[in-house]
């Protein structure tokens, strides 16, 4: 029997999820209609439940074990256009008709906010989908220990050099969530999610080096084995002893897939509703515009299965679509909720709550290919620190990597610095490989940027 044959049997013994979501739904229209009886124009409701275990062991013996079950009812009501939210975790009746009450005492102490009140009821998902994110299957303690202990003795046995240990993981997670609103809307949905990870210390004294990896996924059987990934922790920590640095200079610089995401987190903040209104964006009345060069696409993909975010409505009930948010360089919309749209001027882009599954075109092969077509220059592996001014786009980041040289790898280097501006670094882009980094919702393989300031010590 394989792993996919096995989650199937045991989630036909034990799955009452759907039982679970029916009693959440009845909740959730219970509080619906204490707030009308209580006089509100309008009221929503997220119902919720998560269960999880979580496991840390070190150095061969176990650090800790925690399991968690939460549960949630939070509802927000208008009256007119003041608003007042509560929540509880107590779900017999006299608590959750007190919360209402407290919802609706704090909207009448509220004043009259001209954007408030629920998405547009035109907007509402009139068809709901499931996009195979469940996969229930029990874990329990016992087998989780085994799992982090054997990442962590698969990657400490690599080598010698490994003399040390920052701990290995494995959690699981189980969520299940309504939401209702008083237009009619009501949409549930369900997800798991799994992960295991390793980090290992390498060297001795001041020339130690630290790295790991992990491997997430929303069905267990679609991990990499434990002992995958502490092999591969093991060899990133190796390949970063006897680092060196940088003398201070302009070089092309090109983001592992990993941390080529946090480029693309970047711009979704850029774009993101909130700081837009708030005139907080260094890309304000970007739509429209040339941000990136001519080739360069982003999609969103809310219907991807299997994918992190995928769903068929947004926070607000409002229907996700599948749409372009970058075309050919040129920023196609913005990411909005109801109410920054309102402030804004313009319509939900169906994003309360944030972007769902993005994929970056491809114009490259693999990470090897980047390489060799950099030639010379910096390969960054690692970014630390906060260095990202959202307002004018300046951008300065600790990093760590490798000094590329002919296409290949020379040397480690740490304790350096890159630096430059969002703006010039997004049309400087050169390429983006497709050696796609799968474990996000935000799919993007390594990108090359033409031009950037690295800071060392020369």
């Amino acid at each position: 029997m394989n792993t996919q044959q096995a989650d199937v049997i045991a989630t036909a013994v034990t799955d009452d999820s759907r039982a679970r979501q029916q009693h959440l739904a009845a909740i959730a229209q219970q509080q619906l209609e204490l707030a009308r009886t209580a006089g509100a124009s309008q009221a929503e409701v997220t119902c919720s439940e998560d269960a999880g275990l979580a496991v840390n062991v070190r150095m061969g013996e176990v650090e800790t074990v925690e399991a968690t079950r939460d549960r949630s009812v939070s509802i927000t009501v208008y009256f007119g256009q003041r608003k007042g939210s509560a929540s509880t975790a107590d779900l017999r009746e006299d608590s959750l008709a007190a919360t209402v009450a407290q919802a609706c005492a704090i909207a009448r102490y509220t004043e009259d906010d001209p954007a408030s009140g629920l998405a547009d009821a035109g907007l509402m998902a009139t068809t709901l989908h499931e996009f195979d994110s469940w996969h229930p299957q029990a874990l329990d303690a016992e087998r989780a220990v085994d799992t982090a202990l054997a990442a962590e003795s698969a990657g400490r046995s690599v080598d010698a050099r490994i003399g040390n240990s920052d701990g290995a993981s494995m959690n699981s997670n189980a969520s299940i969530s309504v939401y209702a609103n008083s237009h009619g809307f009501l949409g549930a949905e369900r997800s798991t999610s799994y992960s295991i990870g390793c980090a290992l210390i390498a060297g001795t004294g001041e020339a130690m080096q630290r790295d790991g990896w992990y491997s997430v996924a929303l069905a267990q059987g679609d991990l990499e084995t434990p002992d995958a990934v502490g092999r591969r922790a093991a060899q990133r920590t190796l390949d970063r002893l006897d680092p060196r640095t940088l003398p201070t200079g302009q070089v092309p610089v090109l983001f592992c897939a990993e941390m080529a995401r946090s480029l693309i987190g970047s711009f979704l903040g850029a774009v993101s509703g909130g700081a837009l209104y708030r005139r907080a964006s260094f890309l304000l009345d970007s739509a429209g515009t040339q941000v990136f060069p001519g080739w360069f696409t982003i999609e969103e993909d809310p219907f991807l299965p299997r994918g992190f975010r995928s769903a068929s409505f947004d926070a607000e009930g409002v229907a996700t679509r599948r749409s372009l948010l970058v075309d050919g360089g040129v920023v196609q919309r913005y990411l909005l909720g109801s109410y920054s749209a309102r402030k804004l001027g313009l319509q939900s882009t169906g994003n309360a709550g944030g972007a769902h599954n993005l994929q970056v075109r491809a114009n490259a092969g693999g990470l090897e290919a980047l390489l060799r077509g950099m030639g010379t220059g910096l390969l960054v592996t690692e970014l630390m620190g906060q260095g990202v001014n959202a307002i004018t786009g300046d951008y300065s980041r600790g990093a760590a990597g490798f000094w590329i040289e002919n296409g290949e790898v020379a040397y480690p280097v740490d304790g350096i610095t890159i630096a430059g501006n969002l703006k010039a670094m997004f049309a400087g882009i050169e390429a983006v490989g497709d050696d796609i980094d799968p474990r996000s919702h935000v799919r993007t393989g390594s990108i090359l940027v033409g031009r950037m300031t690295v800071a060392g010590t020369g």
